[in-house]
């Protein structure tokens, strides 16, 4: 959760402070602002994704640090919500085929978080059982 978090916070700033470079990243097209059509709105929406990756880096970083088991259990679902809709965007040819590394971020994250919460609460009832 901590790794993801701060992956996000980092990526968010980049997106933040040199949006071209995240766009590249993405294997979107960067743009001269200069060039941009009128209504075009590629920066903006650039800056409000970053602003929310942000958000949500120092969300999972604060989590895992207070060690707060809700906020993970509820990732799961909706990293794999996310996973679904960025695959469907590269698979229906709106998005380019890197874009699908994002999708695979938060499908394999959740997996992970999954996993990893499945396991401890078994191996938590493994140990309630031992002491009754």
């Amino acid at each position: 959760m901590a790794v993801f978090g701060a992956m996000a916070l980092v990526l968010g700033l980049v997106g933040l402070v040199a949006p071209d470079v995240q766009l590249a990243m993405l294997d979107f097209v960067a743009v001269d602002p200069g060039q941009r059509a009128s209504g075009d709105y590629t920066r903006v929406f650039m800056t409000a994704s970053s602003m929310a990756s942000v958000n949500m880096g120092v969300y999972y970083v604060l989590a895992a640090a207070v060690d707060f088991r809700a906020f993970f259990f509820w990732t799961v679902p909706f990293r794999l919500v996310t996973f679904t809709v960025f695959t469907t965007l590269v698979l229906t040819d709106v998005a380019p085929g890197s874009f699908v590394g994002v999708g695979l971020w938060e499908g394999v994250g959740a997996l992970i978080t999954g996993a990893a919460l499945w396991r401890e609460r078994r191996a938590r009832a493994a140990g309630d059982a031992v002491l009754a």
